[in-house]
């Protein structure tokens, strides 16, 4: 029997190159964006498309049972909707924060519960939620996503807890640099937040790395290959660290103090 799969974010990076993937490899594919007309490679593929908002309960509601309607089951859900937005705290609007929240984390948490009815009668299934090495260290004027990638983390421990009675296990995928539109829309907003203000120095500096970053970002397709083996292992680890640096950055972090990690950070932007 083809395992099904629902992939978010799959009109671009990390969730096109997953579901290409995993279409190749014979599993049954929901990919899901509010951009569809970016899907249609996939669906040329045999990739079926949802016009999923995962700020939306509705269209989360609608893609899922879509799905069960024509699937009967839903065997492993891929969390990979997210968004960057980068600013000093004090300039970014509470407003900005909040859809940072609802994207990265309520979104994620919404259709996970919309998948578990499915997963606990079956009394099997694997939620892969892509994080980030944020979510496991900080860097200026990243505040409110790097709050969203430690409340992804935190999540999904507790959730992998609450599941394992179930058959359920829960992954966490942590990128590294990625070349994807991620860098340039966290860049752009980091000018458009900070970049006229007190924070108008090191913001700009900031924007200048990330943009340097690129060159030594890996391709999505890197994180993808990461993603299927978390779905294909029989028994996956609890968390993947992918591409661009993760696993090196992830290691000077583990052993630098605080301060130091601090003092590291800020030197790359004098």
């Amino acid at each position: 029997m083809n395992k099904v799969v629902l992939v978010t974010g799959a009109s671009s990076g990390i969730g096109k190159e997953s579901a290409k993937l995993l279409i190749q490899r014979g599993y049954i594919v929901y990919g899901a964006s509010r951009r569809m007309v970016k899907m249609a490679d996939l669906q040329e593929m045999g990739v079926k498309l949802l016009e999923m908002d995962v700020t939306d309960d509705a269209s989360m509601i609608a893609g899922v049972n879509e799905i069960l309607k024509n699937e009967n089951r839903i065997d492993i859900l891929i969390n990979n909707a997210g968004y960057g937005s980068f600013g000093a705290l004090e300039d970014v609007p509470i407003s900005e924060a909040k859809y940072q929240f609802e994207v990265n984390i309520f979104g994620l948490a919404r259709l996970t519960q919309l998948v578990l009815p499915a997963m606990r009668k079956q009394h099997s299934g694997r939620i892969i939620n892509v994080s980030s090495i944020g979510g496991s260290l900080g860097e200026p004027h990243g505040a409110w996503y790097h709050a969203t990638k430690y409340a992804v983390e935190g999540l999904s421990d507790c959730l992998r807890m609450e599941l394992k009675q179930f058959g359920i296990d829960v992954v966490v995928i942590k990128p590294g640099a990625i070349l994807t539109e991620w860098n340039t829309i966290a860049r752009e907003k980091l000018l458009e937040v900070s970049g006229d203000t007190d924070y108008k120095a090191m913001a700009t500096k900031h924007a200048k790395l990330m943009a340097t970053a690129d060159k030594s970002a890996s391709l999505p397709i890197v994180v993808a290959k990461t993603i299927v083996r978390s779905v294909v292992a029989r028994r996956p680890k609890t968390r993947y660290a992918t591409g661009g640096g993760a696993k090196m950055i992830l290691f000077v972090r583990h052993l630098l103090s605080d301060r130091m990690f601090d003092w590291l950070v800020l030197s790359l932007l004098k």
